[in-house]
């Protein structure tokens, strides 16, 4: 977790102008100077009979190493099918794993055999399994981690957001704001690190962290604490109607110290 900040998020036609002035406020984004030192995007499905408008904004802080924030904004045909494809990824100890989980974690969901009967089993499945990939293969992705919030929009009707860790998704339905997604900190998973032989202290400082040295209790990657922690991911399906105006997915860097 760091002090870089990466936000992406997906809105309703009626909703584009008012939604991207509404990420940068939020993010403390107001400008797009050179000195944010932050890049942004956007971009609408074309093809889907409920288009929806999506952008993106990455800045990086502070925090005196260098960005390790990935971000997915895209849309892809599969199978007749119109789905947009977006996610952060919040790296620590380096960024491999971030980027490999930018180039496959999508990847591996679509191309689960039951992706389209059971989304929510396919997506549990593909974060399994990625996983166990990110580890056995640790000597080319190193030591480190990284959390995870991914959300699929199929044919502009059906919203499936998934997560490990503190990147979170905000729904916001007829004007009101709601979380959609789970923080997995140390602390609320206390009794399941110390079943598992790991323990949770503030020491040093006064944020939990897993064996002292990590701040969430769920990520991919993290070879050295993988068996205190847990890539299980929470998982919601939000059907998209009316009544939704906009998702915002971002990394800790917006929720927890950018403004």
């Amino acid at each position: 977790m760091s002090q870089h900040s990466s936000v992406a998020g997906a809105s309703r036609p009626v909703k584009e102008a008012g939604f991207f002035t509404k990420i940068k406020n939020v993010a403390c984004l107001k400008s797009s100077s050179s000195s944010d030192k932050g890049k942004g995007g956007k971009g609408k499905s074309k093809s889907s009979s409920n288009k929806v408008s999506h952008g993106f904004h990455l800045v990086e802080g502070q925090s005196g190493h260098k960005m390790e924030d990935y971000h997915v904004a895209e849309y892809r045909k599969r199978k007749n099918h119109t789905l947009g494809l977006f996610a952060i990824f919040d790296g620590h100890l380096g960024d491999r794993v971030p980027c490999y989980l930018k180039d496959n974690l999508f990847n591996n969901i679509l191309e689960e055999p039951n992706f389209w009967k059971d989304p929510e089993a396919a997506i549990r499945s593909a974060y399994s399994s990625t996983d166990k990939f990110i580890l056995d293969n640790s000597m080319q992705l190193g030591p480190g981690g990284s959390t995870a919030v991914t959300a699929i929009v199929i044919d502009g009707k059906d919203l499936w957001v998934a997560n490990i860790g503190d990147s979170r998704a905000v729904v916001c339905e007829r004007g009101s704001a709601n979380q959609i997604t789970v923080d997995h900190e140390p602390h609320a998973e206390r009794r399941r690190i110390e079943k598992q032989g790991g323990f949770v202290t503030t020491l040093p400082g006064d944020v939990p962290r897993v064996n002292g040295q990590l701040a969430v209790a769920r990520a991919f990657g993290d070879q050295s604490l993988k068996a205190h922690l847990s890539s299980e991911p929470d998982v919601r399906h939000v059907p998209i109607d009316s009544t939704i105006d906009f998702v915002i997915l971002a990394s800790d860097g917006l929720w927890k110290v950018s403004c």
